[in-house]
């Protein structure tokens, strides 16, 4: 196997979180380049050379071939890496076995921009984890194991604060939250990308509100 290359671009949102925290889970060598939103930096030509949609997270990497392999979309990366350098199946499950097909169906659907139907959209989505979660015996949404599912969402769930949604409602969600949070690895991982830092010192409805927009932003299509 190609030793990996790889290079990480990206921003600490939900999204840019879960490359970072499965590389340091997976415990694989990588580069990290973090990009500014406020400068616009992914649209500039150098990104768009990686990732033409203008959207963060992407990586690169040498491919079995030995040539450069560019890979974007949150989603495809996670599978990627776990296809690629996951081979003892820490984090995943063989191609095409029943677990597979279920960590795939556990995609964060595209965030509605209405703050209200975002919230309500969130509240529904957190409602089929918390149920999933309760049937389950690892405590993780599939199988006996953490899997990309896991680090998938967890981004989202960690964010609830900036979303404007309680989970107080949902015992078996926090107790997952809180078991992600302990993991050495998601915990390094969602501390390599970092948020720009505000301009001025905000109240707390105000940082609420410049999250909220934050995290829209890195989800905005070229």
């Amino acid at each position: 196997m190609t030793s990996p290359n790889i290079h990480l671009y990206t921003v600490g949102t939900p999204n840019g979180i879960k490359v970072s925290i499965l590389l340091e889970e997976l415990g694989l060598p990588y580069r990290v380049t973090e990009l500014s939103f406020s400068k616009n930096e992914q649209k500039e030509p150098w990104f768009l050379a990686i990732n033409p949609n203008g959207r963060i997270p992407a990586i690169t990497d040498t491919f079995t071939d030995g040539k450069p392999i560019r890979v974007f979309e949150s989603g495809a990366i996670l599978q990627y890496l776990a296809d690629r350098y996951d081979t003892e199946h820490k984090l995943s499950y063989p191609k095409g076995s029943r677990e597979d097909w279920e960590v795939n169906g556990y995609a964060p659907e595209k965030i509605p921009y209405g703050i209200n139907r975002y919230q309500n959209e969130t509240k529904r989505l957190y409602s089929v984890m918390e149920d999933q979660l309760a049937t389950s015996t690892s405590g993780y949404l599939v199988g006996d194991r953490m899997t990309i599912a896991d680090i998938s969402c967890w981004g989202w769930v960690n964010s609830h604060d900036w979303a404007g949604v309680s989970i107080d409602g949902f015992p078996k969600l926090k107790e997952w939250l809180e078991r992600m949070r302990a993991r050495p690895g998601v915990a390094k991982g969602a501390k390599v990308p970092k948020k720009d830092a505000p301009a001025k010192k905000l109240t707390d409805e105000e940082i609420a509100e410049e999250a909220r927009a934050w995290i829209m932003k890195g989800n905005e299509s070229k």
